[in-house]
């Protein structure tokens, strides 16, 4: 379990194999993607022998800096979603991604989640969590705030997080020991929609948690629930230039600013990094046309380590997370991603293996 004394893996700052990446990108694959995130993970000596076998050591090390998260959907065998091939409520299904990703360095999902509203992906949050139990991994909830107009948020947080502590976090939780903490406390991501919860009641309503929560909401809170989070995440966006036509703005800006951010203006917080291989939502039936490109490997790559700039051993990064796993509707998923078919989007280029 990480935490705030973390010291970073012997030759993180080196990343020789990520600099060298954009001289043959045109033939990375998805093993070559694995052994990217292995790379970002160990610094030098890819290619010795033991490599996998030092990443395993090192992801259970308390200390490891940083540990890598990847955002999940766990909602594909639904008829609402497009169809990818499998459905996420199979446990073979969710054991071999688990494996296939921890062998890239992932060491947790953190699930797209909205509490018992959506009872398909509610349930099989619960078949993941107990493979992640089986398999030495982790798991972490994103729960979206509800999109009512009617007053109902904050009681809908409520009960999402009542369910959530009695099913799959609290001591009576049958695989709690599979769910990602820092220091001791349970860790739950928020993705906000239109500001109506009552943050101050929630946290107040979890305080009587066996451990309470720490709660990490995406780039920042309304001001008067600030004090409510203990740190902040960074999401795939283009920045204060917006979408561009050619998907061109691949969110340098962005990253960049939300890094500075948190070093200047919120010292006191846990910052979690993240990283994206490209967005295109024109798959998705919510879908605004939006584009970012993959430049053959590059944005990956560049989202990947621009934390370097800002962290180090003084000021350690607890977490990157990869946005995302398997979102194949907006185009960010690096489940099957293969930049060897340079020039198309990262959702038609994740289609094949």
């Amino acid at each position: 379990m990480p935490n705030h004394q973390c010291q970073p893996l012997p030759h993180l700052r080196h990343l020789n194999f990520i600099k060298r990446w954009k001289a043959w990108s045109s033939l990375l694959s998805k093993r070559l993607l694995t052994l990217a995130i292995v790379c970002f993970m160990v610094g030098t000596g890819c290619t010795t022998p033991g490599i996998h076998r030092t990443l395993q050591q090192n992801l259970q090390a308390p200390n490891s800096w940083p540990k890598i998260l990847a955002v999940y959907m766990p909602w594909f065998g639904d008829h609402v979603h497009m169809d990818v091939g499998y459905s996420s409520n199979d446990p073979a299904v969710l054991r071999q991604q688990i494996q296939q990703a921890r062998h890239t360095g992932i060491s947790a999902f953190v699930v797209d989640w909205y509490g018992d509203t959506r009872p398909f992906s509610d349930h099989n949050f619960g078949l993941l969590q107990e493979a992640a139990d089986e398999n030495h991994f982790q798991v972490a909830l994103l729960y979206n705030e509800a999109e009512d107009d009617e007053g109902q948020a904050t009681d809908e947080a409520f009960a999402a997080l009542d369910k959530a502590y009695k099913t799959y976090i609290g001591r009576g939780a049958p695989h709690r020991a599979a769910y990602l903490t820092y220091n001791g406390h349970p860790v739950i991501f928020i993705f906000p929609k239109h500001g109506r919860v009552d943050w101050n009641r929630v946290v107040e309503h979890c305080s009587g948690w066996e451990a309470p929560p720490f709660f990490f909401y995406k780039d920042e809170p309304p001001p008067q629930f600030a004090a409510d989070f203990a740190g902040l995440y960074a999401w795939v966006q283009p920045g204060q230039k917006g979408w561009t036509p050619d998907g061109s703005n691949w969110g340098a800006q962005y990253l960049d600013a939300f890094y500075k951010r948190m070093k200047s203006n919120h010292p006191d917080k846990i910052t979690v990094g993240a990283a994206w291989p490209g967005f295109d939502d024109s798959a998705a039936k919510w879908g605004l046309n939006r584009h970012m490109q993959s430049r053959c490997g590059q944005t990956f790559e560049d989202t990947l380590h621009l934390y370097n700039q800002y962290f180090d051993a003084a000021h350690p990064l607890p977490f990157v997370m990869i946005e995302t796993w398997n979102d194949y509707e907006e185009g960010t998923a690096i489940e099957r991603l293969n930049f060897a078919k340079c020039g198309q989007s990262a959702s038609s280029a994740a289609g094949s293996d």
